[in-house]
């Protein structure tokens, strides 16, 4: 994830860095760190977050009924509404979080009915099923008193169940087969163009337990996805998603969407967040908060096999060793594009794949990978997709449609270059 670039025409939809960046609130300090996700701690019912409110413009409701993923918030408040206890209305949530998760990813591997004429590889039904989730359990209002860090617990249980951040499923070793870990994201830049689908995460539904067939062997593919939202960085999500399998895999890539018409191999990530508004309207503007800051370093290295990668046949995209970065030289006040990687002792404005949330995810992924003491034992990095297009003639956000065939046929083919490069690098 680039915030969309716009630059000469081109619109960047990825987590990268921010090239042409809406007008956003930009917080010049990191959120403190809770274990909460959600966006309101009221013990009372609470109003709807930025991106729930979005709920109620036609596009979303489309794409909801022409998945049959429509009925899920219904069944939820109901069986929400139905509990008597603490413990139960905790039970409601964890389960239909899965549920939501598992049935996202069945339809997008073929199993069970449709529910639709919307294409099976779409990630948007997951995205705006679970808000309107999201949206029922902060408006519920039990029998029972339920304080404001209880609402709070059930809200980052549903964020995380329906992300498949607790249904990482590693095969035993002796059964032979690579491990391989995979994160995606939602789709973002919503205000823009509310039918914006994000390619990472259709790879990470359709990809997830499946087994692909690598040089060195089988390997089987789990995947978890991400929300685009500066908060949640701040409080840990990803180590906390990624920290219980990390020593136990044999190679992880962090994915999100990029730039137009290529994939890119990120060869360095940088230290910084440079403002562009996430999912809720806001921006950060500041160094990315981690734990222990004082042995925090401004940047950190891919170890994916990206020479390997490169240059396989992996797809009709081409493939990339992004080396490129953005820095303020030692000893200098001004940011310098570095074309081959940064400089000694230089601090990091963008990394390869911007200063947006897809380099943050970067930069903490391998932090995580190399404070766990894995940086020469285990490959891992991150990969852009292309930027995912509509049709050509379907470009107008107002006017139109959801989905045609070029926008799935793009989605599809960038699905299959991913599980294409992870063949490659699985088996490097």
């Amino acid at each position: 994830m680039h915030p969309p670039r716009v630059r000469a025409g081109i619109l960047g939809l990825a987590l990268v860095a921010g090239l042409a960046a809406p007008t956003a609130a930009t917080a010049a300090g990191a959120a403190p760190a809770t274990t909460s996700t959600s966006a309101s701690t009221s013990a009372s019912a609470s109003a709807p977050t930025v991106e729930e409110r979005r709920l109620a413009q036609a596009v979303p409701q489309e794409i909801l009924g022409r998945s049959g993923f429509d009925t899920a918030a219904a069944r939820f408040a109901r069986l929400l509404g139905a509990s008597h206890s603490y413990a139960q209305a905790r039970r409601v949530v964890e389960g239909e979080g899965r549920a939501l998760w598992r049935r996202a990813v069945d339809r997008a591997q073929g199993r069970g009915p449709a529910g639709g004429d919307l294409s099976r590889d779409d990630d948007r039904p997951l995205y705006w099923a679970r808000l309107s989730m999201t949206s029922e359990l902060r408006a519920w209002e039990p029998a029972f008193t339920v304080d404001d860090g209880q609402r709070a617990a059930l809200l980052d249980e549903l964020e995380r169940a329906s992300r498949g951040q607790d249904d990482v499923r590693l095969p035993r070793r002796a059964t032979g087969l690579k491990r391989v870990l995979v994160t995606g994201f939602d789709p973002f830049t919503l205000d823009r163009d509310i039918r914006i689908s994000n390619p990472s995460g259709a790879t990470a539904l359709a990809l997830d337990g499946t087994v692909i067939r690598t040089a060195d062997g089988p390997a089987r593919v789990e995947t978890v996805v991400f929300p685009v939202r500066w908060r949640d960085f701040s409080q840990g999500v990803v180590e906390r998603a990624l920290r219980p399998y990390l020593p136990h895999v044999d190679l992880f890539t962090t994915v999100s969407q990029g730039r137009v018409g290529r994939f890119d191999v990120e060869r360095t990530n940088g230290a910084w967040r440079g403002g562009f508004a996430d999912n809720e309207n806001v921006g950060r503007t500041e160094q990315v908060p981690v734990p222990d800051p004082a042995s925090q370093p401004q940047w950190t290295t891919t170890t994916l096999p990206y020479a390997a990668v490169v240059a396989a046949d992996t797809g009709r995209f081409p493939v990339y060793d992004n080396t490129s970065v953005t820095e303020i030289p030692a000893g200098g006040t001004t940011p310098v594009v570095r074309p081959d990687g940064p400089t000694a002792g230089s601090t990091a404005r963008a990394g390869g794949g911007g200063d947006y949330l897809s380099n943050e995810i970067a930069y903490r992924a391998t932090l995580l990978r190399d404070r766990l003491g894995l940086h020469d034992s285990l490959p891992g990095g991150h990969v852009h997709t292309p930027v995912l297009q509509f049709g050509a003639g379907n470009t107008d956000p107002a006017t139109g449609a959801v989905t045609d065939p070029e926008f799935v046929r793009n989605r599809l083919d960038i699905i299959a270059q991913v599980r294409a490069i992870l063949s490659t690098a699985a088996g490097a």
